[in-house]
């Protein structure tokens, strides 16, 4: 924690979050263009932030683009906020502050990303093979998720997706890549009228997300030391997206149980329904 608190301890450096925490996704350029700082000046506090896991970074072309990641925040939170008095905890409330600010006047670079995506990021005390089994494995992923996977995870073929006793398969919902130990990626599923009703979708809502285009998810496996850094990409949305702000909140938990899983080898409470 000592890394996360010395890059918070920054105003800069917490610009640069308020900027990511109002629109996600951006590129140096876009980070510059909100702050009166130069551009290697930028570039110094964005390399803080990532050796501190509170940004992380996806390649889309030739653009490198900056992502939020809230796993070290939410780290702080167990370890400072639940254990210490209210007096401790006004310590950290400038950190609640910055991380759920509102955007600010007429800022352009405030404006919805063109291509939301959801990134999260965290370090699991496994190994990648591990970690591969634990993606695609139906023993492994009922557990810490309730979601049943069919498919031979081989690059353009298809999947099946079992949950909540319903069985959600298409032409369209395939594997897009498949490097075992170090890279899946598939497109998500669509929501039909049955599935959205066992997730707990009103009727407008459903509608919704029924319509919305097929996504994709991508996962980054990558080891570092006696840990496996483990970076899901999850986008394809388009503007406004329902699904992705349901991916949102879905993720974190899963990506937590999972963790869990692969560290204590312990069996999980029966998972609730989650679907991001």
């Amino acid at each position: 924690m000592d890394e996360v608190f010395k890059a918070l301890a920054d105003p800069s450096r917490r610009r640069l979050l308020d900027s990511l925490n109002a629109r996600n996704g951006q590129s140096l350029r876009e980070l510059c263009a909100g702050l009166d700082m130069a551009r290697q000046s930028v570039s110094k506090h964005l390399a803080v932030l990532e050796a501190a896991s509170l940004v992380t970074t996806v390649r889309r072309g030739r653009e490198k683009l900056h992502y939020l990641n809230a796993v070290p925040i939410n780290a702080i939170a167990e370890r400072w906020i639940s254990r210490y008095d209210r007096e401790r905890v006004r310590a950290l409330a400038d950190l609640k502050a910055a991380l759920e600010r509102e955007p600010m006047g007429d800022d352009p670079s405030n404006t919805p990303s063109d291509n939301p995506s959801f990134v999260y990021t965290t370090y699991i005390r496994t190994t990648p093979e591990k970690l591969w089994q634990a993606l695609t494995d139906p023993a492994f992923t009922r557990r810490y998720w309730g979601v049943t996977f069919t498919s031979d995870w081989k690059a353009g073929s298809e999947m099946a997706w079992e949950q909540f006793g319903i069985t959600l398969a298409d032409p369209a919902q395939v594997v897009l890549e498949s490097e075992p130990g170090r890279r899946l990626s598939y497109t998500w599923h669509t929501f039909t009228p049955e599935f959205a009703e066992a997730c707990g979708l009103d009727g407008e809502v459903a509608a919704k997300v029924a319509g919305e285009p097929r996504s994709k998810v991508t996962f980054e496996i990558e080891p570092v030391g006696e840990m496996v850094r483990l970076t899901v990409v999850h986008d394809g949305f388009e503007p406004g997206s329902t699904v992705l702000e349901g991916v949102s909140g879905g993720w974190p938990a899963i990506v937590s149980s999972l963790k869990t899983l692969l560290e204590t080898g312990e069996t999980l409470p029966e998972p609730q329904e989650q679907s991001p």
